[in-house]
């Protein structure tokens, strides 16, 4: 495959899987901010920018910060080159210049998720409508991915796409475990408190973890536990361990097909062993805001290395 098209590919589903995850992040931003007074709310919302990588952009707009004019910055202004508009629209053009890797079921999935979520996203959204359109975006970016699963042989273009996708789904989940960690409360003497154990749930809800986190803890919300389940549970399809699980599958696939592993083969195998060789206490006890900035940083470098590899800007 020329390297072009395994760009367009990788790319195509990191943008799906980013635009999902930035409604899932704003979803739980939505409804913390219900439960909380107009100043603490206005807090919950700078967590949101911070999670997405957004602050500095916002900031350089002069707006203030509230749920429907942050809402409307991250889902569709034109001053963010990451708003979820630009995210379905870059998916789009990549699934164009991928159309004959592709069947037609994805690319019409990709184009009709476009077009509705353009014409769902032309206005300001309300706070009344925020979240069907949370909703549709969740929904119409699933729509792609099941098109995937039940049209597309298991080749190269198929483990280019999941390598995309186990990517940003592991950076996604890290960043929530980080702004959890440093931005939502307001000092550590709330550690413990009944905030803390809300904020803990909305986590789990934005990873739509809350129930089969409950289910297996008898519906107890451990700080601890949450943070093992998010990071070490490889049956959480957004947990680190299963995206590195499913990432070394697509890899192998790809190695054994090519008859050959390249660089990136081994940096992932070093990662993924390094996360099934830790327990959640040793996590703790280096620190969980260290743990998962070197995590960040590792996952950044395979996907640099995979770019580097597939040679990706030829």
């Amino acid at each position: 495959m020329l390297g072009r098209s395994a760009w367009g590919l990788f790319w195509m589903f990191r943008y799906l899987e980013r635009a999902e995850n930035t409604a899932r992040m704003l979803d739980a931003g939505f409804r913390m901010a219900l439960t909380r007074g107009l100043s603490a709310a206005s807090d919950e919302w700078r967590s949101v920018l911070i999670t997405l990588g957004l602050e500095e952009a916002f900031a350089a707009t002069g707006l203030d910060h509230t749920g429907h004019i942050i809402t409307n910055f991250v889902l569709r202004s034109p001053e963010n080159a990451d708003s979820v508009l630009a995210m379905m629209e870059n998916a789009r053009t990549n699934a164009r210049m991928v159309r004959t890797a592709i069947t037609r079921e994805v690319w019409e999935a990709t184009n009709e998720s476009w077009m509705i979520l353009k014409d769902l996203l032309a206005r300001p959204v309300s706070e009344a409508d925020l979240g069907e359109v949370l909703d549709t975006i969740r929904r119409q970016t699933m729509l792609v991915r099941g098109a995937m699963e039940g049209t597309m042989l298991r080749n190269d273009i198929y483990n280019f796409a999941y390598m995309g996708t186990h990517i940003e789904r592991a950076d996604n989940t890290a960043r929530i475990l980080d702004v959890k960690y440093h931005v939502l409360l307001p000092s550590l003497a709330w550690v413990g408190s009944r905030l803390d154990n809300a904020q803990w749930e909305m986590v789990l809800r934005s990873v739509s973890g809350e129930r089969a986190f409950r289910w297996m803890n008898a519906g107890a919300l451990d700080p601890k536990g949450i943070a093992e389940f998010l990071i070490l549970d490889g049956r959480f399809p957004r947990s680190l361990a299963f995206c590195y699980d499913k990432l070394a599958s697509n890899m192998a696939s790809l190695a054994y097909g090519y008859g050959e592993a390249a660089p990136s083969h081994e940096l992932l195998r070093q990662a993924n062993a390094r996360l099934q060789q830790t327990g959640i206490a040793q996590i703790f006890e280096f620190g969980l805001h260290e743990f998962i900035t070197q995590f960040i940083n590792t996952n950044r470098q395979i996907a640099d290395a995979i770019a580097a590899d597939y040679r990706f800007t030829e």
